[in-house]
């Protein structure tokens, strides 16, 4: 039986060499290649891809005559974006006018709720009527969405009723659909009543289960975390502000100490200054949202190496989600978290389903707000790429286009450091190597 096992085991390793030497080698000519961490641009590049990985980059390179050639000489070559707040398995429209247009209720509410009850309202239903399946196909047709709008890398943070996105994650890393590589949060992890308090009874209080868990002492707090480890997720991610009771900082400390100490980071909601600040002070790895800290919280969010992933909406989706006074809100602190140098990464934060625009297209849109905000392209640009594979903790395996990196590249007409609109744009798509979309 031994030596039946080691055969088998030496006939393994013996295919996996044979593929590995038979790996596709690609030939990628740029006209321009842009390093999204210098900001610099380089002219006449050339790129050596084996199988998934880069292998080298260069002017001089010896070509191999069997290698597949893709010419971008006329093109912009850079790496693929990241999208460090997504919700794939959600979507849901919205029906009715929105009763409250005042942004006062924003400010002195510790829950969304008072702006525009119709939108949580909307969530819940569609959580309550939406199947996990039905979710999961979404999720398909929204990573497929993301990936062609050149976005390689998503982390997903909750909302995807049960375990819809560990489904998703798992067949896209198995080939069975395309998408981005993705991080994954399993259930969201929140005080009693999760995201929605005020829409639930005393007759139904786990109305919200299983799209959170409902975590309040620190043993359920453990639980949820081990659970959701169990089953598939990859960040944990915790509300801090949607009721009218907080966590504690010890509370995210124990919360941080668990997930750190199991290999996980933490992501927090945090709608409220309030929020944030305890959130920043219990040592959380990103803070999501953040609509309305100030200028102090920031500068302690960033001296406890916290970045922000701040979700700002589009005009236009503020006005589609019902929210159209946040949007000046949202400029407001983009504008002062890059002047304090907070560390930030992109997210978009999309769930609502407009109809004739896809969920890619809407997420590209948002660099209209860092042009709106006066944010410089380079800055943008990393927020984009680099900073979000940092905080997702993949960036030693993809993100730069550099030797023995994944092979995740994108094209735009234009150089975006001289125009971030062309992001909008993107019409070449490598992931690991392999082309999933090439416009001519």
């Amino acid at each position: 039986m031994i030596n039946t096992r080691r055969s088998l085991l030496l006939l393994l390793i013996s295919a996996l060499w044979v593929l590995a030497a038979g790996a596709q080698v690609t030939v990628i000519k740029a006209g321009k290649l842009v390093d999204a961490e210098t900001g610099n641009t380089l002219s006449n590049q050339v790129i050596l891809i084996e199988g998934t990985k880069i292998t080298a980059v260069g002017s001089n390179l010896n070509i191999p005559p069997d290698a597949k050639l893709i010419d971008l000489s006329h093109e912009t070559v850079l790496p693929g974006m990241v999208d460090a707040h997504t919700h794939m398995c959600l979507g849901f429209r919205l029906y009715g006018t929105m009763q409250n247009t005042s942004l006062q209720g924003y400010k002195t509410s510790t829950s969304i709720v008072d702006m525009s009850r119709s939108m949580l309202e909307a969530v819940l239903v569609a959580t309550l009527t939406d199947t996990t399946g039905y979710r999961a196909i979404q999720g398909v047709a929204n990573a497929r969405s993301m990936l062609e709008a050149g976005f390689t890398t998503i982390r997903d943070v909750g909302n995807n009723g049960n375990y819809a996105d560990t489904d998703l994650r798992k067949a896209i890393e198995a080939g069975i659909v395309p998408g981005p590589t993705m991080i994954n949060a399993g259930r969201i992890i929140a005080p009693f009543g999760g995201q929605f308090p005020q829409l639930l009874s005393p007759e139904k209080p786990d109305i919200g289960k299983p799209e959170y868990f409902y975590a309040d002492t620190k043993d359920e707090m453990k639980k949820a975390i081990r659970e959701n480890l169990l089953y598939g997720a990859k960040v944990i991610k915790i509300v801090m502000d949607d009721q009218p009771y907080l966590y504690s900082v010890d509370d995210v400390k124990f919360i941080v100490d668990e997930a750190h100490r199991d290999g996980v980071k933490v992501a927090a909601h945090c709608w409220t200054d309030k929020g944030a600040l305890i959130a920043a002070e219990g040592g959380v790895d990103s803070i999501e949202h953040g609509t309305f800290m100030t200028n102090q919280t920031l500068e302690i969010a960033k001296r406890n190496n916290v970045v922000l992933v701040g979700t700002e909406y589009t005009q236009f989706v503020a006005d589609a989600m019902r929210q159209s006074p946040l949007h000046a809100t949202y400029l407001d602190r983009l504008k002062r978290a890059y002047q304090v140098g907070m560390p930030m990464a992109f997210g978009s934060d999309l769930d609502l389903d407009i109809p004739g625009h896809s969920r890619g297209e809407l997420a590209v849109s948002d660099v209209e707000n860092y042009i709106e905000a006066g944010v410089p392209a380079k800055t943008a640009l990393q927020i984009m790429t680099i900073n979000g594979l940092r905080l997702l903790g993949i960036d030693k395996d993809r993100g730069e286009i550099r030797p023995g990196l994944a092979a995740d590249i994108i094209a735009t007409p234009l150089n975006p450091l001289d125009d971030l609109r062309t992001l909008e744009h993107v019409n070449f798509v490598m992931k690991d190597g392999k082309v999933f979309k090439q416009v001519k």
